[in-house]
């Protein structure tokens, strides 16, 4: 009993250790799930806002913009993958697309760092300006899908 008993355990083993693997080599999205932003906002929404939502909201847009702007090329949106554009999906470039998503995790996570200390002594209406600006080129990205 014993035996079998270790016999399945190493089934187990074997065979979820062959799931992890196999997730690993499925192809990942180009462009991160978390790029969408929730809502754009008019002007006088974002002039009612208190200067510390503004400031979550210039961080996002940032963190979005950043996170799409270098595969325009490829798509605007989520859920395309290499395989999808005809890369192939080896280590390579599995480990590449790991490499770059890693570099821009650091310099938003140290440009947020920055924001975070900076940005409350921005102007009020300066945020505000920057926020409809980013958000109309998130606009412009998504409507540039839609032509090509």
């Amino acid at each position: 009993m014993k035996t079998k008993l270790i016999f399945l355990s190493f089934c187990f083993i074997l065979v979820a250790g062959a799931g992890f693997a196999q997730k690993r080599k499925q192809p990942k999205s180009i462009i991160s799930d978390d790029v969408a932003i929730k809502k754009y906002h008019s002007k006088s929404e974002l002039d009612r806002m208190a200067k510390g939502e503004l400031l979550v909201l210039y961080v996002e847009r940032i963190e979005s913009l950043v996170k799409l702007l270098p595969y325009i090329a490829f798509a605007t949106k989520p859920g395309v993958t290499m395989s999808t554009l005809g890369i192939p999906n080896d280590s390579d470039n599995r480990k590449a697309l790991d490499d770059q998503f890693e570099a821009t995790d650091e310099f938003l996570e140290k440009t947020s760092e920055f924001q975070k200390r900076i940005l409350p002594y921005s102007d009020t209406n300066d945020l505000v300006s920057a926020i409809i600006f980013y958000e109309e080129a998130l606009k412009s990205l998504h409507e540039y899908s839609e032509f090509h």
